[in-house]
């Protein structure tokens, strides 16, 4: 099989044995995205808000570095660690993802790397 390891500086690097993206023939499938800013490492804040904005941000960043975007999503699968949070987090994804929407998915889970309180990782096609 051929494939392609996509990363950039645009977004945070890999914090573990893994790439932030891996594309094969049209689709890539990128790994999940906290709100680590890309220049800190760091969490962007505290709250969930800030944080889904800059995961997604992160994810657009990678996506273009395959060179695509986040309209070329097929897939999306959300991560929460407070489901009670679903409707905000639904909110956010309508101002950064474009219609129309991709698939999606959400799972709720007990804890994310570095104390996050939200991940995002896509399954793009170009």
């Amino acid at each position: 099989m051929d494939k392609t390891i996509i990363s950039t500086d645009s977004a945070p690097a890999a914090i573990g044995p893994y790439s932030q993206a891996v594309a094969t023939a049209r689709m890539v499938f990128t790994s999940g995205q906290i709100g680590l800013d890309p220049a800190t490492g760091e969490l962007v804040g505290p709250d969930l808000a800030s944080q889904a904005r800059q995961a997604f941000s992160n994810l657009a960043a990678v996506a273009n570095a395959a060179g695509g975007s986040l309209a070329n999503a097929v897939k999306l699968t959300l991560f929460l660690t407070d489901l009670a949070q679903f409707g905000e987090v639904n909110a956010i994804m309508a101002e950064c993802v474009p219609k129309p929407y991709p698939a999606r998915s959400t799972v709720g889970v007990l804890s994310l790397p570095k104390g996050a309180l939200f991940e995002v990782e896509a399954v793009l096609v170009l």
